[in-house]
């Protein structure tokens, strides 16, 4: 074999070789991608994602769509090869993310998925709950046990779910208030709690009967030094819970995290108020999450959501204040980016949609 076609084959076989180390290479890397969409004001797998099993709620005569967006993510076994990387990182419709993101290393995958139902969950409280109040229903606000640390003083005495009435004789309407009484104590000394049993709170929702007319019990917890600051701690996170004056259900599998609270927020108010529905027929998508009150906030992966969207051929989108210039950076063409802070932006929004004022729209980046 000449030496110059020797030369050529080998160099060809180190490319050949090269190429493959290339796509063989893991990179510590996770990939995001436009996940699907689900109208809030229909159905999935034959299923209404918003239901009222104890009120007559008419079909809604207008159609439309209030859908909410999600992202798609890599599993957290997913070992990302270089050659994906670069192509993830050259895709105007993917992201590459250091996999740490996603999957914090101090965390296990089902910590993870633990904490997204968890954050789902809440975000379907608080949707219930400011959508409520935006119509005028009554909602009453309750303090619970949100979790309790596992190994700590309260394991056993405390459980999650049970509602807090007082600590110390004192009645407490926020979470903060749990705290700032525990932490007048010594850590060593008693903290005397009134609480209504979960099993109890969860039997008397189960019959209609109203939370307020049960009786509390009183139990002791002794304080624990905090390792961080040496505060007393009795090892609960406190945090709210709501009781309506009708039942509320959401259907909706596999989604997780609290990006989905506005959009269910506004469905809810939409079923509820067929005398005034909400988008007048219009495709309006939107993200971020909320609370009690109606704030709207922040979430991640916005560019992902804004393209789930368009492809599924929403015109305007309820864009969160703070998401608004990582947005624009990823908008595509024909979709509207309406900013948003609270609930009553949203609604007002939805009020120029359906009159067809939008020249007057709140958009982003004006």
């Amino acid at each position: 074999m000449p030496r110059r076609t020797a030369t050529m084959l080998a160099s060809t076989l180190l490319l050949i070789a090269l190429l493959c180390g290339v796509v063989l290479i893991k990179v510590p890397y996770a990939e995001m991608s436009p996940g699907p969409t689900y109208n809030t004001l229909g159905e999935v797998d034959g299923e209404q994602v918003l239901s009222f099993p104890d009120k007559d709620i008419p079909e809604n005569a207008y159609g439309g769509h209030l859908n909410m967006t999600t992202v798609r993510v890599t599993g957290s076994e997913y070992r990302m090869d270089l050659f994906t990387a670069l192509h993830g990182w050259l895709s105007e419709d993917d992201a590459v993310v250091p996999h740490e993101i996603l999957y914090p290393e101090d965390k296990s995958a089902e910590e993870v998925d633990q904490q997204n139902a968890e954050e789902f969950s809440q975000s379907q409280e608080s949707a219930k709950a400011a959508a409520l109040k935006a119509i005028g229903e009554p909602v009453t606000a309750r303090v619970v046990v949100q979790a309790v640390i596992e190994g700590g003083p309260s394991q056993g005495t405390l459980h999650a779910g049970d509602i807090i009435r007082s600590v110390d004789g004192e009645q407490v309407r926020k979470p903060t208030e749990v705290a700032d009484i525990v932490t007048r104590h010594q850590p060593g000394e008693k903290v005397r709690f009134t609480v209504v049993p979960a099993d109890e709170v969860e039997d008397a929702q189960k019959d209609g009967r109203g939370i307020g007319s049960l009786d509390g019990e009183q139990v002791t917890v002794r304080t624990e030094k905090a390792p961080e600051d040496g505060r007393a701690i009795v090892g609960i996170q406190p945090g709210l819970t709501h009781t309506f004056p009708f039942r509320i259900d959401i259907s909706l599998a596999d989604v997780g995290g609290p990006s989905a609270g506005m959009m269910f927020a506004l469905g809810i108010i939409d079923k509820l108020t067929p005398e005034d529905k909400l988008t007048g027929g219009a495709f309006v998508a939107g993200t971020g999450t909320i609370d009690a009150t109606g704030r709207v906030g922040a979430i991640g992966g916005i560019g992902m959501k804004t393209i789930a969207a368009h492809d599924k051929g929403a015109e305007y989108f309820l864009t969160p204040a703070k998401n608004c210039s990582s947005a624009l950076a990823h908008k595509p063409d024909g979709l509207t980016l309406v900013e948003v802070e609270t609930l009553d932006d949203a609604l007002g929004a939805l009020e120029k949609i359906r009159a067809g004022e939008t020249a007057d729209l709140p958009r982003c980046g004006d």
